[in-house]
């Protein structure tokens, strides 16, 4: 079976973050690589850069959430721009409201948790970090697993 592990650019913050995104989904991290681990003296990392995350990851379910720090020589993400969506898909309803209450605290919803016009549980919304969510639970899906 194939996976799509979704990747995430962040301006310093990758750790808050991610420390944020397991109090809500649990798990531990695979492993976390600093840009420092990967200095040599054909790559240099300034030292102001040197403990920044070059690399993240937070198994949620089969799947992983990867992330890493963009080194202030490569430019800022702008946090604003119109990112694609991480979209969840939860086996109840109970864990979709328990993920939405989660991740939005702190940030901006768009669509609160409801029931859908396509007859899921489904909200959508930008985390305090400005990461792009849905979350959504089909009844239908239940009653066939």
């Amino acid at each position: 079976m194939t996976l799509i592990n979704p990747y995430i650019n962040f301006n310093g913050n990758t750790e808050e973050a991610f420390t944020f995104y397991k109090s809500v989904f649990g798990g531990e991290f695979e492993k976390i690589t600093r840009f420092k681990d990967i200095a040599s003296a054909e790559f240099p990392i300034p030292e102001a850069e040197a403990n920044k995350i070059m690399r993240i990851a937070l198994p949620i379910g089969k799947n992983f959430l990867i992330a890493n720090d963009i080194p202030e020589s490569m430019g800022r993400v702008n946090e604003n721009e119109n990112r694609s969506k991480i979209a969840i898909t939860t086996e109840s309803k109970e864990e979709a409201e328990n993920i939405f209450n989660g991740l939005s605290v702190g940030g901006t919803v768009e669509i609160p948790m409801a029931q859908s016009p396509w007859g899921t549980h489904f909200a959508m919304f930008r985390d305090k970090y400005g990461i792009e969510w849905t979350i959504e639970f089909d009844p239908k899906q239940a009653e066939v697993a």
